[in-house]
């Protein structure tokens, strides 16, 4: 089985949670972890996992002007400084029945409801995934981070869990 993981990361925190997940996954199957600007629009057939992931933005995914407010509080540029995974959504066509899930990362305080994770987890179905994991948040502290003390190390099992339910 191939697994596809697909991110978008405004500071590097995503990223790094998607490269713990890409890790973590790689122990059970081939893994191509993908910034979401390089994702292909058509997933091949040979995938039998999905995992998108991106930061939640006012209480959902990211969209054009919520990834302009991240760009102007970034010291440097931004990892994904085009589309994000709601416009990756909008085109995606991934075949009927391929094993998804998704995750996000947000500010561990104040805890604010709304989740990118799970909004993407939805669209993921619509597009007829089948969902595999319930969504799942990893937190950061502050608006650009660092991640919160262990949630690398959290990912990394949360996907080592995942590989296993699928084998």
């Amino acid at each position: 089985m191939r697994a596809l993981v697909i991110y978008e990361s405004m500071f590097g925190n995503t990223q790094t949670i998607a490269k713990a997940i890409a890790a973590g996954l790689s122990a059970r199957m081939d893994v191509e972890l993908v910034e979401v600007g390089d994702a292909p629009a058509t997933v091949a057939g040979d995938v039998g996992l999905i995992v998108v992931g991106g930061p939640t933005h006012a209480f959902g995914m990211s969209r054009s002007s919520t990834r302009q407010d991240a760009a102007e509080q970034a010291s440097e540029g931004l990892v994904s400084a085009g589309r994000g995974i709601r416009e990756w959504l909008a085109e995606a066509r991934i075949p009927h029945g391929t094993g998804v899930t998704a995750f996000d990362t947000k500010s561990a305080k104040p805890r604010l409801p709304g989740s990118a994770a799970a909004k993407a987890h939805k669209r993921l179905r619509r597009l007829g995934g089948r969902p595999v994991a319930p969504a799942e948040t990893f937190y950061v502290t502050g608006v650009s981070g660092p991640l919160a003390e262990g949630e690398t190390e959290r990912a990394r099992r949360w996907a080592e869990r995942l590989g296993t339910t699928l084998r």
